[in-house]
């Protein structure tokens, strides 16, 4: 009796076991199926590997080139110069000439561009203005006196140069052909922090501000929105193919620190004050010989001229060229050689 129990035990389970055998092969050989949380899914026999590097796609913007050929050729440009102060007669009368001032050395810094390799180097003329020594600090850390070429304020460009060859430097660009809403990268040393690259658009071309103190000032700045500092003066303002369009000098803010604003003067400009500054040390130029303005929305009102664009003369120097051409104080010029004013 055990033994007829014994073998009808052993054989349920020889046929459990084999009954169990034939469904683990019939289910495992079907492709399985996940869910995901979003109801999705995903079958094993259509699943891909992707390499997880991103890809640019067409249409895409990619600073990276850029930003690798400019921050090479920006450098850090330090300035020591010596403010003498002003005396205290009272102080000096009761104490002696002992609180008689003393001058006292100042230091600056800005930033500045390589444009050749034998170490030419653009910088903003406010960045060196009345310095006594000039020193310039590469992106690999190696530091060289600069020697002043020449600067024209008019501009606010001026010219170094350092001893030293097989430099990196930038490749002019054509800033007439930027367009509102292109993008540019702006780098340069902020708060002597070296070689930072920010990015922004092309805001407005033809930006007269009103900033340099000279009376033969040719302000037509390029705006931007990329971030600028204090430090960044005299930095590259490119375009995404690495190509020098301006020379970064200003912002316009309430409280002296970034506001959403930034200027740069456009390399139309700068080309041509560089190579007379190299050439001669200071910027050949022919006057017209008058004043002029913008021509704003009061002056057109005024003056009942059809359109709210121009500039208008105010004055017109005895003898200059505008005389001999028949220019009268009022009139508006609208196109200089072909280009509209």
């Amino acid at each position: 009796m055990k033994g007829r129990n014994l073998f009808g035990a052993l054989l349920m389970a020889v046929l459990g076991a084999a009954i169990a055998l034939f469904a683990y092969t019939r289910i495992a050989d079907r492709p399985a199926v996940v869910v995901a949380k979003d109801s999705s899914r995903a079958e094993a026999s259509e699943a891909r590997a992707y390499l997880t590097a991103l890809q640019t796609m067409p249409g895409q913007i990619d600073f990276t080139y850029a930003a690798e050929q400019t921050v090479h050729a920006v450098v850090h440009v330090r300035t020591k110069s010596v403010v003498q102060q002003p005396n205290n007669p009272i102080m000096e009368w009761f104490y002696g000439d002992r609180y008689r001032s003393r001058p006292r050395e100042v230091a600056g810094y800005g930033s500045g561009v390589i444009i050749s390799s034998d170490g030419y180097i653009i910088t903003n003329n406010h960045v060196i203005e009345d310095a006594e020594n000039i020193e310039v600090k590469l992106n690999d850390n190696r530091i060289f006196n600069a020697e002043l070429i020449g600067r024209d304020p008019s501009t606010d460009i001026a010219l170094l140069k350092i001893k030293a060859e097989n430099l990196s430097f930038l490749e002019y660009g054509d800033s007439d052909k930027l367009k509102i809403g292109e993008w540019v990268l702006a780098v340069g040393n902020p708060f002597n922090l070296t070689s930072t690259v920010t990015a922004g658009i092309v805001s407005a071309k033809g930006r007269n501000l009103g900033i340099l103190d000279n009376d033969y000032r040719i302000e037509s700045f390029i705006q931007t929105d990329a971030a600028l500092n204090m430090g960044n003066s005299g930095g590259a303002l490119v375009d995404t193919k690495g190509l020098l369009v301006g020379i970064t000098s200003a912002i316009y803010s309430p409280s002296g620190a970034y506001a959403g604003n930034s200027f740069a003067i456009p390399v139309s400009i700068v080309h041509k004050v560089v190579d007379d500054l190299r050439q001669y040390g200071e910027v050949q130029r022919a006057l017209i010989g008058v004043n002029i303005t913008d021509v704003t929305s009061e002056i057109a009102e005024q003056k009942k001229l059809s359109e709210v664009k121009g500039a208008m003369i105010t004055s017109v120097h005895e003898g200059g060229s505008a005389a001999d051409a028949s220019l009268k104080k009022d009139d508006v010029i609208i196109r200089f050689n072909g280009i509209a004013v």
